[in-house]
């Protein structure tokens, strides 16, 4: 056994087991690998934060100016380079870069629900226009409604007497009043854009009374008939009614008794009322001695009363007006038929 273990000892010796194994030298070069492998495995943090401000930067620049814009929810492409104004402010001219690219000369009488002429002047040469297919949509600052009143039309010819499109003329109407954004598009591709105000719809009725408004009837609950609330009386209980609205005639002079609650001086009050047929929203005097009577003593249990003659001309569903000294009172609504 000892000499097994002297045999070993004699075989390591003469190996690469034998005395110092690794110079100061060699230890050095082993331990400088060693940092540099560490090193390099550790993430680099200030490149990956410059990479992630350059695509934070690039984001915010292209896609929230581009792809928002860039097409509208019906298909049209709001990519133009041009800026478009957003505030709501009456403007009757657009420009871009100090220059003016069109102005629009409306009908000084615009209302709403009537079909009006809009003349467009645009400024460049016709060469900008010419070929491509223009259409306008409307926008109103308080719905958001977006309609289209000018359907897609081919300039093909500048205006009559003009060398480009200084009178280009559309006809069109919108439904309701307040201020609306007339945008202009050429291929698609938003032009420009005006700010007018829309006057409320016109009173066909000429010689109807000045405080009576057409956005009145915007309160007509139609659904809301009158109904009979005693002393043969039909109407809104507590507030307005009829005594002959139940039995009315078309196109014949007919008796009715009016009675209001509320009133505190009826003496000295005066009554208008104004109808309102439904299906050809027309306005008509129905009072055959003019639109306006005074006011009696209280009767049947309300605080005023007046007697007139009243004429229907015409069947269907009908929405009294009542003005009592000029501010909008009551509404009657009743179905007249006979």
């Amino acid at each position: 056994m000892e000499n097994e273990l002297k045999n070993l000892r004699k075989t390591m010796n003469s190996s690469t087991h034998k005395g110092v194994h690794f110079t100061e030298l060699q230890k050095k070069k082993i331990r400088a690998s060693l940092h540099q492998r560490e090193v390099t495995k550790k993430p680099n943090f200030s490149i990956y934060l410059i990479t992630t401000l350059a695509v934070s930067l690039f984001i915010l620049l292209f896609y929230t100016d581009f792809l928002p814009n860039f097409y509208s929810s019906d298909g049209i492409n709001r990519g133009s380079l041009q800026p478009v104004e957003s505030e709501w402010k009456v403007r009757h001219e657009y420009t871009k870069n100090n220059q003016m690219l069109f102005e629009v000369f409306p009908d000084p009488t615009l209302s709403a629900g009537k079909t009006y002429g809009y003349i467009f002047s645009f400024k460049e040469s016709f060469d900008i226009y010419k070929g491509k297919d223009i259409e306008i949509y409307a926008i109103h600052s308080d719905t958001g409604e977006r309609i289209n009143v000018l359907p897609s039309k081919t300039i093909t010819e500048p205006s009559g007497g003009y060398s480009s499109l200084q009178r280009f003329t559309a006809f069109f109407e919108v439904p309701d009043s307040g201020l609306w954004k007339y945008e202009v598009y050429f291929n698609n591709k938003l032009y420009g854009d005006v700010v007018l105000s829309v006057g409320d719809k016109v009173i066909q009725n000429k010689d109807i009374p000045s405080f009576v408004k057409a956005s009145d009837i915007e309160i007509i609950d139609w659904n809301r008939k009158a109904v009979n609330i005693g002393n043969n009386i039909v109407g809104n209980k507590n507030k307005s009614g009829v005594i002959g609205a139940d039995m009315p005639s078309i196109n014949i002079n007919q008796k009715w008794m009016w009675h209001l609650w509320e009133i505190e001086n009826p003496t000295e009050t005066k009554l208008t009322a104004i109808g309102f047929h439904r299906e050809t929203e027309t306005w008509h005097q129905i009072i055959t001695t003019g639109w306006t009577i005074g006011l009696g003593g209280a009767n049947n249990g309300a605080d005023a009363h007046a007697p007139s003659s009243v004429n229907i001309p015409m069947p269907g569903e009908w929405s009294i007006l009542l003005y009592v000294d000029g501010e909008l009172f009551d509404v009657l609504v009743y179905n007249i038929n006979e």
